[in-house]
């Protein structure tokens, strides 16, 4: 895969909506954010936010900032926006890591609860640490949560029911992982890279955390803010073809000095 400019992977990630006009409309935008200002724990993607963000117009203004969502409040229909420029700002924090893990060949644990979209990201950057010399936590084997199996494929931690990987925000699985290493008397990762509940809860319980967001998922854009989360890069978590990742993916090996 050859390496993008900056120019063109902006230019790429707007043709493909990974960002700039996304197909996430603004009403469902609109409601998960007034859903974690009122509380709601499944929209707070495992971060402990307690009552710091019980108005929806400091969300907004959040996800505004970090994401590039339309900061009018009186705007809601329509199509929502991801600022391309600050996904690709984003990336190269998470390259900034990276490269901090590979010259340190840190323990490293990727997970995803968009399998569908992310899980050839988070594998083919596990491959590029790899070869870096870092260790890619293997996890504990029988692991389970939320009534299904947390296992690796591909070296990334999923969620299987029943023969199918699942898309999951919840931070159970993560949990799950996190209390077996402990269990076993293994060591924690240093760095986890992940998106949903699994980035959120690893952040929570003092791991550095790098992952990705869609702008529907507020929660880790706030943990970044708030510092719990390292690194939170926006974009649309599921296009239509996961291929559509991949000069996405070789700019951020490349600019963490991961390149092939």
């Amino acid at each position: 895969m050859p390496i993008p400019s900056r120019a063109a992977l902006v230019d790429h990630l707007v043709r493909t909506r990974i960002a700039g006009d996304v197909a996430t409309p603004r009403d469902n935008n609109l409601s998960h954010y007034r859903k974690l200002a009122n509380g709601d724990r499944h929209y707070w993607l495992g971060l402990e936010l307690g009552d710091r963000w019980s108005d929806e117009q400091d969300v907004l203004a959040v996800m505004a900032e970090r994401c590039g969502v339309n900061d009018d409040p009186e705007y809601r229909q329509g199509q929502d926006t991801i600022d391309p420029e600050l996904t690709v700002d984003a990336l190269e924090r998470m390259a900034g890591r990276l490269r901090k893990a590979a010259s340190a060949k840190e323990r490293v644990l990727f997970a995803t609860g968009h399998p569908g979209g992310l899980l050839d990201v988070h594998r083919a950057t596990a491959a590029a640490l790899r070869a870096a010399g870092c260790e890619i936590v293997v996890i504990p084997e029988g692991l389970t949560a939320d009534e299904g199996f947390v296992f690796q494929f591909a070296d990334v931690a999923v969620l299987e029911r029943g023969a199918t990987l699942w898309h999951t925000h919840s931070p159970e699985p993560m949990n799950a992982i996190l209390d077996g290493l402990l269990r076993e008397e293994r060591p924690l990762p240093d760095l986890v890279v992940a998106d949903h509940g699994w980035a959120g809860r690893a952040g929570q319980r003092g791991i550095d955390s790098v992952g990705y967001a869609d702008c529907n998922d507020p929660a880790l854009f706030i943990g970044e803010a708030e510092g719990t989360v390292q690194v939170t890069v926006p974009l649309d978590d599921h296009v239509t073809s996961p291929r559509f990742y991949d000069p996405m993916t070789a700019y951020l090996l490349d600019a963490a000095g991961l390149a092939a």
